[in-house]
Order: structure tokens, then C-alpha cells, then sequence
């Protein structure tokens, strides 16, 4: 059977909400952060990185989540949750499944770096700490950040859905950004669309379903 290896709060809650959408049978291996937030050493037995979401199936080890939910719709799919070939939304699902993790969450990692930091440092250097993670959050992160919510609010403008007027695989990889957006850089300041994105989305059976079994989700705050 189908199996995810489940961090939580992590990606791999899209994986699990992928699946509910195309009713997929699977099983959940489960993986508790440490208390420095990073994965446990187990998930190194299944692949080399560590990292989650992974699944196995049929002898496939899969990693990353533009690639688990390329392999997901094209082995389960059955031509759902993608538009049809040759067409534009076709061509905007592309990119949305691969902007969401290579453009999208750089700023928002940057974010959550930098807040951090200065929580985590010795107690003598923390206020040189704090400076200078606050100018790089002032004149790099946060405008780089609030150009892609801005740019997120302009696109769901033209559809209700990234790809188009049908909800897709992109929108579940694109949720992961602008969770973490609301969590932590301040989506809900001038943002509507993008809000009423997350309302849309939360508000889904199968979405509800994959929260049950995943576990507790909090994306950064």
C-alpha cells in the first residue's frame, strides 16, 4: 500500500490532503519534529536527506512535493485535479506546482530565519543579533515577501484558482506558501483574494479529512 512518511506539521500535510481529494487508499508513518523543530533521524532510514513529505509505493521512494504529486496525479489521478494537456491552464499548473516551493517559500524561510534567530542566540549577543536580523528583514525580506503576496492577489484576481477556474493539485501545493504567509508575514494585510483563497480551501471535505488524520497543523506562528 501507498505510504506516507508524515512529519508534523510539515509539507507532507499537502500529500495527505492530495490523497483525501482522489480518495486513494494509504497509510501514515508518523514522525514527531524535535525540539529544535528539525526532523527526527528515522526519516534518514527511508530517504537519504531526511526531509518530508516522502512516500513509498510499489517500490518507489518519492521526495519533494512538486514530484510526490506529479507521481500521485499521473499514477491515481485519472485525469483529475490537472487541466487537460495543450491548454493554458495546463501550462499555469506547471507553474504553480514548481513556483510554490522554488520561488515562493524562499522569503517566507528567510522570515522565519531571522525572527528566530535573535530568540536563539547567547544572551550577550542577542541585541547585535536582533539588529542585524532586523535590517535584513526591513530592506530584503520583507518587501521581497510582500511583492509575492501582492503577486499571489493580482493572479487570483483573473480565476478563482491558480490554474484557472477549476481547483487543482497547484492549488494543494500552493497552500503550503500562503498558509505560512498568513502564519507569520502578514497576509491578511490588503490581501482579500488570497485570504478568501485560504477560506476556499479550509473549508474542503477532503481537506478537513487529512487534518484528522495528520494531526495538529500550524504552520510557523
Amino acid at each position: 500500500m501507498l505510504t506516507v512518511h508524515h512529519l508534523n506539521n510539515s509539507r507532507s500535510q499537502r500529500v495527505l490532503w492530495l490523497l483525501e481529494e482522489l480518495g486513494v487508499p494509504y497509510e501514515i508513518v508518523r514522525y514527531q519534529r524535535q525540539p529544535d523543530m528539525r526532523a527526527p533521524k528515522e526519516l534518514r532510514a527511508i530517504h537519504p536527506l531526511g526531509k518530508s513529505p516522502v512516500i513509498t509505493d510499489n517500490g518507489n521512494t518519492i521526495a519533494e512535493s512538486g514530484a510526490i504529486i506529479e507521481y500521485l496525479i499521473a499514477t491515481y489521478g485519472n485525469g483529475r485535479l490537472i487541466p487537460p494537456p495543450n491548454t493554458p491552464e495546463r501550462l499555469r499548473f506547471t507553474y504553480w506546482l514548481h513556483y510554490a516551493e522554488g520561488s515562493a517559500m524562499q522569503p517566507l524561510l528567510l522570515k522565519l530565519l531571522f525572527t528566530l534567530m535573535p530568540k536563539r542566540a547567547p544572551a550577550l549577543l542577542r541585541p547585535l543579533v536582533r539588529k542585524v536580523c532586523n535590517q535584513a528583514l526591513t530592506a530584503l525580506v520583507n518587501p521581497q515577501l510582500k511583492q509575492h503576496m501582492d503577486y499571489w492577489e493580482g493572479e487570483l484576481a483573473k480565476s478563482e484558482w491558480f490554474a484557472g477556474n477549476e481547483f487543482t493539485a497547484a492549488d494543494i501545493q500552493m497552500s503550503f506558501p500562503l498558509e505560512a504567509a498568513q502564519a507569520r508575514g502578514g497576509l491578511e494585510q490588503g490581501h482579500p483574494r488570497a485570504m478568501a483563497f485560504l477560506e476556499r480551501i479550509h473549508a474542503r471535505p477532503a481537506y478537513a479529512r487529512a487534518l484528522e488524520k495528520g494531526g495538529p497543523y500550524q504552520v510557523g506562528r
